[in-house]
Order: C-alpha cells, then sequence, then structure tokens
C-alpha cells in the first residue's frame, strides 16, 4: 500500500498520556485584522503537553509558531478556542509561565545579579532570599563571576543564558521558548542547547520551545510539532525516542538521520505551500 503524502495524512500523537495534560490546547484560532483585510494565522489547533514534556515546534515562517506561544504566555488573545493551564484557564501573563524570546529582553540598566532576581522580587521575596535563588541559577548557567555586569557586557550567548536564568529562577510550571538561540553563532548555539537540555534534565521542566532549526528540533525534544503553513495548524507530532542525557554526537547516529529527515520532507512541504500561496496572492 503507497504511503498517503504528510501532507494528507491526519497528525499521528506521539504518545498516549497517563495523566491529565500541564497543558491543553483545543480549537485555537487567530485572525488578525488590517486595511488589507483579514488573515487567519491559526487555525482550530489542538495540543496536549505534558507534565516535564520538551516538545519543539515548527513549520514555515508566518504559520502561526509564535501566535501560540504568545497565546499560552497571555500575552496575546485567541479569536476562537480555549488554552487551560491544569485546567484553568488562561487569559493574562503569569508567573507559572516564563517566557524567553530570540531578541535579548533583559533590563540593560540592571546587573546580571538584578536581572535574575527581577521576577523574584516583584513577587515580594526578601533581599536575602532573591539574592540565593540568582546566584544559583547564575552557576547553573555557567555565568559565575559575571553578577555585577551589565547586559552591553555581555555576548549574545551570554545574555541568552541570564534571560533563561531568570525565567527559570521563578520556578515556573512551563517554560516558553521562542527561537531563544535564532541570533546564536552555530557555536554558541550548539553549546546553548547542551546546557539548556542538562539544565532540563536535572530539573524536569516542561518546555514548549519554537525553532526554524531541524536539527535543533530533534535533539532537543520528546516530541516534535510540525505545523502547516499559514493557517496553522498542527500537521505531525513525532516522538523523539532517543536516550537521554543527549550528547552533539548524537546528531550524527542513523536513528537521529532518520527523524531528521522525515522531518525535514514534512517541513520542506508546508515551505513550498506557503510560497506557492505568497505567489498567488494579488499584488
Amino acid at each position: 500500500m503507497p504511503l498517503m503524502p504528510l501532507s494528507l495524512q491526519k497528525p499521528h500523537h506521539a504518545h498516549p498520556m497517563t495523566q491529565p495534560p500541564l497543558l491543553t490546547v483545543r480549537g485555537l484560532e487567530r485572525r488578525f485584522s488590517s486595511a488589507k483585510g483579514e488573515t487567519l494565522a491559526l487555525q482550530a489547533t489542538d495540543l496536549d503537553v505534558a507534565e516535564n514534556d520538551f516538545v519543539t515546534i515548527l513549520g514555515p515562517s508566518g504559520c502561526g509558531k509564535s501566535s501560540l506561544l504568545r497565546i499560552v504566555a497571555g500575552l496575546d488573545s485567541p479569536s476562537a478556542g480555549s488554552v487551560t493551564m491544569d485546567g484553568q484557564a488562561i487569559h493574562r501573563p503569569g508567573a507559572d509561565r516564563g517566557m524567553v524570546f530570540q531578541s535579548y529582553t533583559l533590563f540593560p540598566w540592571l546587573s546580571v545579579i538584578d536581572n535574575v532576581a527581577f521576577g523574584l522580587r516583584e513577587r515580594g521575596l526578601a533581599r536575602p532570599e532573591q539574592l540565593e535563588i540568582a546566584h544559583d541559577f547564575i552557576a547553573k548557567v555557567g555565568l559565575r563571576g559575571f553578577e555585577q555586569h551589565y547586559p552591553k557586557q555581555l555576548s549574545g550567548g551570554m545574555q541568552q543564558r541570564t534571560a533563561i536564568a531568570r525565567a527559570l529562577a521563578n520556578d515556573p510550571r512551563i517554560l516558553l521558548m521562542d527561537e531563544p538561540f535564532g541570533a546564536l553563532d552555530h557555536q554558541t548555539r550548539e553549546l546553548m542547547q547542551e546546557l539548556l537540555l542538562g539544565i532540563w534534565e536535572a530539573q524536569r521542566k516542561t518546555v514548549l520551545f519554537v525553532t526554524h532549526d531541524i536539527d535543533e528540533a530533534v535533539f532537543m525534544a520528546s516530541r516534535v510539532v510540525v505545523m502547516t503553513a499559514r493557517p496553522g495548524r498542527i500537521k505531525l507530532d513525532l516522538a523523539v525516542a532517543l536516550d537521554r542525557p543527549r550528547h552533539y554526537a548524537l546528531k550524527t547516529t542513523p536513528a537521529f538521520m532518520a527523524l531528521k529527515a522525515e522531518l525535514t520532507e514534512a517541513v520542506r512541504t508546508e515551505v513550498l505551500a506557503a510560497m506557492r500561496a505568497a505567489q498567488a496572492m494579488p499584488a
């Protein structure tokens, strides 16, 4: 029997969940209005994320990956559908969700230690407790000795380490990451992937991670989700059954290459569809 093209397959789910999911997305839609009319960015999207899961999201530019993440973060509102965490509807940002963006979002007037402690201060923790927690996470991301430096004195990779430490210091239930390593050079990016995986393996945070990089998606994840061209919906939900802890040498193994090949084909189909749709639009 011939294989059905990936673009026509229904999304297959990576594994049955034995407990209620931490994060539940149901029928999520996001429409944007402009002078040219209405754009449907996300279309009837469903997604479950289990506690301690590491889910990466791939898809062509403009498919709604960042919109999905922003709605989960409470930074944007859906046009239809619902997002719940622990059964509670999400309507606004909260300390239970930590967000790390691609652009460096540190406060330039605060030192590393005060950037990392910022959320703890906002929550009203006593200064000694703020400092103890902040020092712990600065050590975890390998920035001990840079506590009094300001963002402008740090490299891009060091700024992202600070941003990750700040997000983790608040002890969120879920870490939301929107292409956090996208602006970094190749070597720094690979080091950051291993750093984040090491922290995840130690702490088992739940992570929802948007990326354009297929190697990164496979290397980091327990599940990779592929979204279609706009309007985005989930086309593929693939389990990554590779051993942990993971080392960069994993990227040369046959199992890794097979997963990468399947995902490359799935993403390529959608990128081509997005290009055709753009060419067909009236000028």
